[in-house]
């Protein structure tokens, strides 16, 4: 297994997240069981800006799950929703920041958006087109 959710939360950028809607703001608290304790993760979540600290506070989200499922979660071996689907995650406040959450944590190892998908594809078939023109004539005919 890759990083854990601890190794994962604790090295979170703190810097501007261009992925997270600039109006949106809210708090989370991760509540992560394992080896008979449940450790409490706080985020605040303004600006475009994750700040994570320890605190077992109430939060508009409370996030609960096992340490595996947060772990599978911080490696990008499970999404949120897929989860919460499977009611191996259950969640209580306002649902629409369970979509931030979404997009702290990372996504499958290799995945790419699909923005940059469509851009490379754009490139690929533009590096074809030029391939087949010679002097202005279709190589192809």
């Amino acid at each position: 297994m890759g990083t854990t959710v601890a190794q994962y939360l604790q090295q979170l950028d703190p810097g501007r997240r261009p992925d997270l809607p600039e109006t949106t703001a809210g708090t989370l608290r991760l509540d992560v069981r394992g080896a008979g304790c449940t450790d409490h993760w706080y985020l605040t979540i303004a600006d475009q800006h994750v700040r994570v600290t320890r605190s077992d506070d109430d939060a508009e989200l409370m996030v609960r799950a096992d340490r595996t499922v947060y772990d599978r979660m911080a490696s990008g071996e499970m999404h949120v929703a897929t989860a919460l689907l499977r009611n191996e995650l259950t969640v209580q406040g306002d649902l629409r920041l369970l979509m931030l959450l979404r997009r702290i944590f990372p996504g499958p190892p290799g995945a790419r958006h699909p923005r940059e998908l469509a851009r490379a594809a754009m490139d690929g078939r533009a590096a074809m087109d030029g391939r087949f023109a010679v002097d202005g004539r279709d190589e192809r005919s």
